[in-house]
Parts: C-alpha cells; sequence; structure tokens
C-alpha cells in the first residue's frame, strides 16, 4: 500500500468512526471514556492538533463542530444526559490508564 493509498483509508475509516458516532448518540462520552479511553472531545482535540501539523488554523469549536455533526452546544441540550456516580468512577479509572501515553 502506498503512503497516499494508506492515507486515503485511514481517511474513510475516520469519517466512517464519525459516522459511527453520530448515529449513537445514546453512547455518552463518559461511557466512551470509560471504556476506551477517550471520547467525542478527545477527537475533537486531535482534530485540532492535527489541523496546525498541517498549517490550518481552526478553533476548538470549530474542531468539535467537526467532529459531532454540529455546534457542541447543540449536541449537548439534544443528547447529553447527566453522568451517575458509577460513570464517573469508571471514567476516572479508565483515564489513569492514559497516563504517560505520549499524545
Amino acid at each position: 500500500m502506498t503512503d497516499d493509498q494508506r492515507m486515503a483509508v485511514e481517511a474513510t475509516a475516520f469519517r466512517t468512526l464519525l459516522k459511527h458516532l453520530a448515529h449513537r448518540t445514546d453512547v455518552q462520552n463518559v461511557d466512551l471514556m470509560a471504556v476506551g479511553g477517550f471520547c467525542r472531545n478527545c477527537l475533537a482535540e486531535w482534530y485540532q492538533s492535527a489541523t496546525k501539523e498541517v498549517g490550518v488554523e481552526l478553533d476548538k469549536e470549530a474542531a468539535r463542530e467537526a467532529i459531532y455533526g454540529l455546534p457542541y452546544g447543540e449536541w449537548k441540550a439534544q443528547f447529553q444526559s447527566p453522568a451517575s456516580e458509577a460513570q464517573l468512577a469508571a471514567m476516572k479509572d479508565s483515564l489513569r490508564k492514559n497516563e504517560g501515553r505520549g499524545f
């Protein structure tokens, strides 16, 4: 596979992940953090960081909109529910596993 092919495949996989997350609004960020150690906001931060690497300036809100598919405040109002104590504890435990990850 060439570098161009790899980048095209990775871009397609990333867009598919975004479509999946857009469909699964029932999955809260706190749940993603608890299980995978990342959430939609993490993806937005990584997206914003990647834009800087290619010489594009994108603010935090624009990066979040690229990931959520709509402004972050609208997504929160429509889909985010309060986190339970159990969800917060699971997220905190998972975040400890992210320490020293280097990115």
